[in-house]
C-alpha cells in the first residue's frame, strides 16, 4: 500500500519553497506516495503549491501577538477551532509521517500527530528558530536544521543538520552559459540585487539612487530586480531623474526573473535581504554578498542568518537604516576592485553551503517511515 504524508507549512516562501522540495524530492524516490498540503485561506501556499501539482488542504491557525491584547482572545478561539480541524483531519487521512516546515498552520497538525503517535518531523530553515517550531521540538521524533547554529535551540538527541534544500539548477548552472543567457558582458563584473519574490521598497530606494551613481560608471554591471509590483514605479522615479535603462549597457532592470539560477550563477557579488532561501542558494553557488537584513522579519532571524554569514566570511552587513546608494556604492566598489578578497568570501560561502540538503533530508524522512 502506497505511504501517505502530510506537509504543512505556511504564510511566506520561506516555509512553503523547502516544503514543496520535499514534496517533489519525495515523488521523485516513491513515485506512488500519495502527499497532502495543510495550508491556511490567506498564505502563499494558496498559489505556489497548486502550481506545483499538490492538493492542499486548509485550516484555520493564527498566532498571537507578542503584547497582551484584546486580539488574542478571537485568536484563541481560531486556534481551538484549528486544533479541532487537525484532529479530524488527521483521523481521516491517517498519514504514515507528517512534516512541518514552520508557520502557524503547522502548529497544530504536527502536534496532534504526535499525540496520535504518527511520525513527525520538522524542518528549520533560519538560524534562529520561529517560536512554533522551538515549541513543537519537545513533541517530535525528528528535527532538522539549516545551520550548526540553530542545534542549541532543540533537544539534543533529536537534531540533524541538513541545511535547507535548494534546486539543483542553482548549484549545476555554469556561470559563462548564464552570462550568455543574460546578454551581459563576460568581461565586467555583475552585481546582482534583488529583494526575494516580492522585492523590496528599501533595497529598490537605495538602488535608485546607486543607478544615478554609476549612469556613467561601467566599471562593473547591475542586474537589478525590483519585484513585480515595484517596477512601474521604479522606472518612472528613473524616468524622473532622466535616465533610460535601455540605453545603458551596463545596467539591467527586470520586474521578475523566473529563471533565477541563471542570475545568481552569473553574479560576481549579490547584494539582497537575508532570508532562509536566499542565504541557502547564495552558499550552495558560492556567492559573496552584502545583506541588508529586513528590520520587521520575525524574531529578528534575518540578523541572524546574516550575522551567521558574516561571521564565517561569507557575507558583509549593511543594516536597513544606514542603507542609501551612497553606502551601496562604496562598498559594492570597495569589493570588486579587492578581487583576493571576492576570492576568499566566494570560497567561504561555497563552505557553508549544503547543495545535498534534500538527500539529507530526505534519508531522515524514509528512516521515520519504515
Amino acid at each position: 500500500m502506497p505511504k501517505k504524508v502530510i506537509i504543512a507549512g505556511g504564510g511566506t516562501g520561506g516555509h512553503i519553497y523547502p516544503a514543496i522540495a520535499i514534496a517533489q524530492g519525495l515523488k521523485m524516490k516513491f513515485p506512488d506516495i500519495k502527499i497532502l498540503f495543510v495550508g491556511t485561506e490567506k498564505g502563499l501556499e494558496n498559489d505556489l503549491v497548486p502550481k506545483a501539482g499538490f492538493e492542499l488542504k486548509k485550516i484555520r491557525a493564527k498566532g498571537f501577538k507578542r503584547k497582551l491584547s484584546l486580539e488574542n482572545l478571537s485568536t484563541l478561539k481560531e486556534v481551538a477551532l484549528g486544533g479541532i480541524e487537525s484532529l479530524v483531519l488527521l483521523k481521516r487521512e491517517k498519514p504514515d509521517l507528517v512534516v512541518g516546515t514552520g508557520g502557524y498552520v503547522a502548529g497544530p497538525i504536527v502536534f496532534f500527530a504526535s499525540m496520535l503517535k504518527i511520525p513527525t518531523f520538522i524542518h528549520e530553515q533560519n538560524v534562529k528558530p520561529g517560536v512554533t517550531n522551538r515549541i513543537l521540538s519537545c513533541f517530535v521524533d525528528k528535527v532538522a536544521v539549516s545551520f550548526p547554529d540553530s542545534a542549541k535551540y532543540f533537544p539534543k538527541s533529536k537534531v540533524v543538520v541538513t541545511g535547507n534544500p535548494v534546486r539543483q539548477e542553482i548549484v549545476l548552472t555554469e556561470k559563462l552559459k548564464a552570462i550568455k543567457e543574460l546578454g551581459l558582458d563576460a568581461e565586467k563584473p555583475l552585481v546582482l540585487s534583488f529583494g526575494g519574490s516580492q522585492g523590496a521598497l528599501r533595497l529598490n530606494e537605495a538602488v535608485l539612487e546607486l543607478i544615478d551613481l554609476i549612469k556613467e560608471d561601467s566599471t562593473f554591471q547591475l542586474f537589478h530586480i525590483t519585484g513585480k509590483k515595484n517596477y512601474d514605479d521604479f522606472i518612472s522615479k528613473l524616468e524622473y531623474k532622466g535616465i533610460n535603462p535601455l540605453c545603458l549597457g551596463h545596467i539591467k532592470v527586470r520586474p521578475y526573473v523566473y529563471e533565477m539560477h541563471y542570475a545568481i550563477a552569473a553574479a560576481d557579488l549579490v547584494v539582497s535581504r537575508a532570508g532562509a532561501i536566499t542565504i541557502a542558494e547564495l552558499t550552495a553557488a558560492g556567492k559573496p554578498a552584502i545583506l541588508v537584513p529586513l528590520p520587521t522579519a520575525a524574531g529578528q532571524h534575518q540578523d541572524y542568518n546574516a550575522g551567521f554569514m558574516k561571521k564565517n566570511g561569507a557575507a558583509v552587513i549593511i543594516k536597513d537604516r544606514e542603507l542609501s546608494g551612497k553606502r551601496l556604492y562604496e562598498m559594492i566598489r570597495s569589493l570588486i576592485s579587492d578581487k583576493n578578497r571576492l576570492i576568499e568570501m566566494s570560497a567561504a560561502s561555497k563552505k557553508l553551503g549544503r547543495p545535498d540538503a534534500l538527500d539529507r533530508i530526505l534519508r531522515e524522512i524514509v528512516s521515520l517511515m519504515d
